[in-house]
């Protein structure tokens, strides 16, 4: 799954690198532990104009009584996203990609008793491109509220060092088939949802500090030192 990331890529260089209209209520506040229920910058393409802006994480299907549910939907499996209720009709007609600078997943190291929190961003540094759905949930008094989710699928040799799944990474030359709306063949959308080449990452322990989601400084992201003899458990 994927609970925790690092958004702190302004919302102008967002757009730029997308290609994408930024809109003035898309300011996210730059976060180094981005947590379920924050908002988040979301790349959707509406009317063909694709544009950035900003959503819930933890998808709130338009048919829900409350918002509750979607602490519960902050990931979508890949495996079943065309068939499950609460995403289908998504995955079909608004689909998003949520930019992530990089992301915490938590593993058990060998001769430890606590989890240790992993940091993995792309070589490159440049932003991941997941792929997310989206939808709008309308409460009693007639307001709106834009809430996303983050598909998963199975891991890479690299990622599977630390956890069995990962979320799903777009490569730019999917971006276009997988934000345009007209698109519903739901074939041709999942065989988007493979693994990100390992290549692509690159992953190392940080500090439990991570662990609390009052912290949201930059030294979150610093590596720590793990001995290297001992390496995930098996």
């Amino acid at each position: 799954m994927c609970g925790r990331f690092v958004s702190t890529t302004p919302a102008d260089q967002l757009a730029a690198y997308f290609g994408a209209e930024a809109l003035g209520e898309t300011l996210v506040e730059p976060s180094y532990n981005v947590a379920p229920t924050n908002q988040v910058y979301t790349v959707i393409e509406r009317d063909d104009v694709r544009q950035l802006t900003s959503a819930r994480w933890g998808l709130v299907p338009f048919w829900a009584k409350d918002t509750k549910v979607g602490s519960k939907m902050i990931n979508a499996r890949a495996e079943t996203v065309a068939t499950k209720n609460a995403f289908r009709k998504s995955f079909k007609r608004q689909r998003c990609i949520i930019p992530v600078d990089s992301f915490y997943e938590w593993t058990t190291y060998k001769g430890q008793k606590k989890k240790t929190p992993i940091r993995i961003h792309r070589v490159d540094d440049a932003p991941f491109a997941f792929a997310g759905l989206w939808d709008t949930w309308k409460d009693p008094d007639g307001d709106r509220l834009l809430t996303c989710t983050i598909l998963t699928g199975e891991p890479n040799e690299k990622m599977a060092e630390v956890h069995d799944r990962m979320p799903i990474m777009l490569p730019p030359g999917a971006w276009d088939l997988w934000l345009d709306n007209n698109v519903s063949d739901t074939d041709e959308l999942q065989s988007l949802l493979v693994p990100a080449p390992s290549e692509l990452i690159e992953l190392h322990p940080v500090s439990t500090e991570v662990n609390n989601v009052r912290n949201k400084g930059a030294h979150l992201i610093e590596p720590v030192d793990i001995d290297p003899v001992e390496g995930p458990a098996a």
